[in-house]
């Protein structure tokens, strides 16, 4: 994928802002190679994974599976990966969580000197571990303005620390108009989640800042 300057991707991002996910996806997907998408299977998360999968059945769909998701979540990452037929890449932490319990003695506080270690063996390893693997020069996230500070400073597309390019089909869009795109597709959502990372919906978990 061609790499853009700072400003040819301020240029782009006011173009792509009055198109469709669909059709945002479209032209990045023509001019990749290596495309990926990235889950947890949060809230909404059924939105960008049926757009991609649609455009293309066999984008890579990397899950990093923290291994503290809640019954719900992985009940809802079943039936979304099997309606959409999804081409899965499982990537989970090296250390399982009873090792980690132990270890730990439960999932640190956020304020606790821990966390940064726990958070990177249940979430950074993970991920870095399949980018490597993966090598993809696209990354499709499902990050929307509003989530986050760092994300409202960011736009459709924005580069990673890495340098990779990263693409939010569905950034300007309202939990709303998600609703109803998830509605009209016939696509279930679910809302019992929790990051062991984050706790508070409002925090950064590390992949992106």
């Amino acid at each position: 994928m061609k790499k853009y300057s700072e400003q040819e991707l301020k240029v782009l991002n006011q173009q792509l802002k009055g198109i469709t996910p669909a059709e945002i996806v479209q032209w990045v997907i023509s001019n990749a190679e290596k495309p990926v998408v990235t889950t947890n299977f949060r809230p909404y998360e059924a939105a960008i994974l049926h757009v991609c999968s649609k455009i293309d059945p066999a984008v890579k769909v990397i899950w990093c599976d923290t291994g503290y998701n809640t019954p719900q979540t992985y009940k809802h990452a079943r039936e979304v990966i099997d309606t959409l037929q999804l081409n899965v890449k499982l990537y989970t932490p090296k250390e399982t969580a009873a090792y980690r319990d132990a270890f730990f003695g439960g999932i640190p506080d956020v304020n606790s000197p821990q966390h940064e270690e726990f958070t990177k063996q249940v979430k950074l390893e993970p991920f870095q571990r399949a980018m490597k693997q993966q090598q993809p020069d696209v990354w499709f996230t499902n990050l929307r303005k509003g989530q986050t500070s760092f994300r409202d400073s960011i736009d459709i597309l924005s580069y990673s620390k890495d340098g990779m390019l990263k693409v939010s089909p569905f950034y300007h869009w309202s939990d709303e108009k998600l609703d109803a795109y998830l509605e009209e597709h016939g696509l279930s959502n679910e809302f019992k989640y929790f990051d062991p990372t984050k706790v508070l919906a409002n925090r950064e978990c590390g992949l992106h800042a």
